[in-house]
């Protein structure tokens, strides 16, 4: 049976999803590279390729399903002059240096032939320099037949001279990325054939970057109906930091939810979180601070801000390529960031696991959040990753954990969850004060300790939990 329209795909809220930097994450030797790349381990540049490719990606799939990863979340993969590629000069090709549409086709096909789904990078508000119809205007100026396609002031463009401002609309007032007049009938045709023809390739839905710069009426509630017109059960999902209620259903079904990350952040960090990588947005704050109650009254601000059942389609994460890497904001504490992981993985929503967190990759913001991933087994933090690996695995095995609604409380400096089916009922605690907690939580005759320290303890009514700790229980 299709999705209804206006919810999201059934599949999203038991999906365990992995963010992939393409340039950063693995180099295949079957693509042949230009000369001229970076060092694999040398520090990450603004402008620098390092030279992963979409086979390289085919080539880890075994990690990824090893760690419980149900669907991969691609940063942007079109012909592009930029690492990052958000960029695009061609929305209908696959960028060379990644293997082109051959190996996008192959890695496609290896994923889900594996269970994991694949959700592209939209970039549609803006282009690049060298998208062609851009250029031509920068080439012929008013002569243009695409003239209209963007927003221009004067003539003639002069995109690369940076030293004054652009004589066109630029999103940020960037040169390198003219910004679309989505006014143009032909540029909205062109977008939402691009959107379908990628989908009709079999990709399982869209990431559609800075979606609220887009202001033309209906733009997105057509995308949606178009896209979904070509797969039903394609997800949606945009990326806006703050509040959104009124995007979701008939626009998108859910957002990049970096308020419910930062939430987890500031309270696992336990006070000792690196204030110098907090971004400048509001919405990326991890410096407040978050004890047992502030993190329960959060998280039910957060959840009254929309439908109930409409949590468990956001893309819940922690850290992304927008961002310094969770390992360094958390300043490499591992109770911390086993408190996190076990927080992100017990919250309602679509985790996401920026490439490298799983084996405590470091880095700060742009560019040094974008470093390449380590393949070298020495460096990992494999407790780490066994922490992760058990986590997702947990989530996998009790549906409570992918529920709707936590009902969330704080007592006796713990931070407490119930999170239910029809069919079992499971109690998260943590701990994140430098001493232990108990509080009473009755949790039946005999509870089964799911995940946690050993020396987690409940007896007669009384949940306990030493410092730094956090623990999943099943109820009797």
């Amino acid at each position: 049976m299709a999705t209804p329209f206006d919810q999201p795909p059934s599949w999203v809220r038991d999906a365990v999803f992995y963010q992939i930097f393409p340039d950063r994450f693995a180099v295949s030797a079957r693509i042949h590279k230009p000369a001229n790349l970076e060092p694999w381990d040398a520090p990450p540049s603004r402008h620098g390729y390092k030279g992963g490719d979409l086979a390289g990606v085919a080539e880890h799939l075994d990690h990824l399903r090893d760690l419980g990863v149900t669907a991969i979340y691609l940063n942007p993969v079109f012909q592009s002059a930029s690492n990052h590629r958000y960029h695009t000069h061609d929305y209908f090709r696959i960028d060379p240096l990644l293997g082109g549409d051959d190996a996008f086709r192959a890695m496609l096909d290896a994923c889900h032939d594996r269970g994991i789904r694949v959700i592209l990078d939209g970039v549609f508000n803006h282009a690049s320099r060298g998208f062609f119809q851009f250029s031509d205007i920068a080439e012929n100026h008013e002569h243009s037949p695409w003239r209209d396609w963007f927003h221009v002031d004067g003539y003639p463009l002069h995109p690369y001279l940076e030293d004054r401002p652009p004589t066109y609309e630029a999103w940020w007032n960037l040169h390198a990325l003219p910004k679309f007049n989505t006014e143009n009938p032909e540029v909205r045709e062109f977008l939402m054939l691009a959107a379908e023809h990628w989908t009709r390739q079999g990709i399982d839905g869209w990431r559609l970057d800075v979606p609220q710069e887009i202001t033309t009426e209906g733009f997105w509630e057509e995308f949606r109906a178009r896209v979904r017109a070509v797969n039903p059960d394609a997800y949606l999902v945009g990326e806006i930091w703050h509040d959104a209620p009124d995007w979701i259903g008939e626009r998108f079904d859910g957002v990049m939810h970096y308020q419910l990350g930062t939430a987890i952040l500031a309270y696992a960090a336990g006070g000792n979180v690196a204030a110098e990588l907090e971004l400048d947005n509001p919405a990326y704050s991890f410096t407040h601070p978050a004890d047992a109650g502030w993190m329960a009254r959060r998280l039910g601000e957060l959840e009254a801000t929309y439908p109930r059942d409409a949590t468990t389609a956001h893309l819940v994460l922690l850290d992304s390529h927008d961002t310094a890497r969770v390992a360094s904001i958390l300043r490499g504490d591992r109770s911390s960031l086993r408190i996190a992981a076990l927080l992100l993985m017990s919250m309602p929503g679509a985790p996401c696991v920026f490439y490298g967190t799983e084996i405590g990759l470091e880095g700060g913001t742009d560019p040094d959040n974008r470093r390449s991933f380590p393949w070298d087994e020495s460096v990992w933090d494999h407790q780490l990753h066994a922490t992760w690996r058990d986590l997702i695995a947990l989530r996998h095995r009790h549906p409570g954990l992918r529920s709707a609604g936590t009902g969330a409380w704080a007592d006796g400096g713990l931070f407490l969850m119930q999170r239910a089916t029809d069919h079992e009922t499971l109690y998260v605690a943590v701990n994140a004060n430098h001493h232990p907690a108990e509080a009473p939580v009755d949790l039946g005759g005999a509870p089964s300790l799911l995940w946690g320290p050993e020396t987690a303890s409940y007896s007669a009514g009384m949940l306990g939990l030493p410092a730094r700790t956090g623990a999943i229980w099943k109820a009797d």
